[in-house]
């Protein structure tokens, strides 16, 4: 039976990778998909997230949630993915407006799990801010929450400032709500997803498998200009990968504490014990997740 899951997202290139994924994998039953301020503000993470939706000619309904930090100012990450957060791509079909909900992601996130008769499983590849939110406002949800997979932190440096990795950084006080709340949590963090490197042999290929193909290797073009004209990293497909085959990465249980202010903001300090309520991916299957990602339209 496929896993309910609900992925909170700010797309983002990665996150349309992974989106994509997770919207064909027979394992998975992306059950919502809700926006987040992030990558781009919030008004572009919500049109793209509705514009693939409506390219992939799926059903999965969408919900806007909020476009700032909890306390500090907005950061993006529009010098990596482009002002619209999908490079120079263009989605061409007209977005199916149905699939936005009339009501905001902390709500929608709520009913359903609340009314699900299976645990569900959430997939944060962005700031946490919604789900930070989620847990604060509706403690009940944590019963009927199986675990959270989230893209986000590392052990050893950064890559938004030298201590910290871009999702957390751009609201450490939401993180720190999500990794203090004794969920069951996996790190899918910089120290195993800057391992995951694909190359661009690979990404071409993508082209010859039609139209999905052809939209996914011009957006991973795009981050020539981050990356190298070799081969680039989509860290949040590491979270979907996670959950289809975790035999592919090695993980160690810790505690997680998150500083939340000065230079070190967005920093995940790991101590690691059999007692942490953490799995920190620390090394991955190179060559299996390479061999997973040129099967990805299969």
């Amino acid at each position: 039976m496929p896993k309910p899951i609900i992925i909170d997202t700010d797309p983002g290139i990665d996150d349309v990778v992974a989106i994509t994924a997770a919207l064909r994998s027979d394992e998975l039953d992306v059950k919502l998909i809700t926006t987040v301020g992030g990558n781009v503000g919030i008004e572009n993470t919500t049109r793209n997230a509705v514009d693939l939706v409506t390219f992939l000619g799926k059903d999965t309904p969408i919900a806007k949630g909020l476009g700032e930090p909890l306390v500090l100012p907005a950061k993006t990450a529009s010098q990596v993915h482009g002002n619209s957060g999908i490079g120079d791509y263009r989605f061409e079909a007209e977005a199916n407006p149905d699939l936005l909900s009339n009501d905001n992601a902390i709500m929608e996130m709520k009913n359903y799990i609340m009314k699900s008769a299976d645990p569900v499983t959430l997939v944060p590849i962005g700031p946490l801010t919604n789900i930070a939110l989620l847990l604060k406002m509706f403690p009940e949800t944590k019963e009927n929450i199986e675990q959270i997979i989230l893209m986000g932190g590392a052990v050893e440096g950064g890559n938004a400032t030298p201590a910290a990795e871009f999702n957390i950084y751009a609201d450490p006080h939401a993180a720190k709500i999500v990794f203090d709340s004794s969920m069951k949590i996996v790190m899918c963090g910089l120290d195993a997803t800057r391992l995951t490197s694909v190359s661009f042999d690979d990404i071409a290929k993508l082209r010859e498998q039609g139209n999905v193909g052809e939209m996914i290797y011009q957006m991973l073009d795009h981050y020539k200009q981050a990356y190298s004209e070799k081969a680039i990293v989509i860290h949040d497909l590491c979270t979907i990968f996670y959950l289809t085959n975790p035999e592919l990465f090695q993980v160690k249980r810790a505690n997680i504490n998150v500083v939340t202010e000065g230079d070190e903001a967005g920093n995940t300090i790991a101590d690691f014990s059999d007692e942490g309520n953490v799995l920190v991916c620390v090394d991955a299957d190179v060559e299996a997740f390479r061999r997973k990602f040129a099967a990805l339209l299969d």
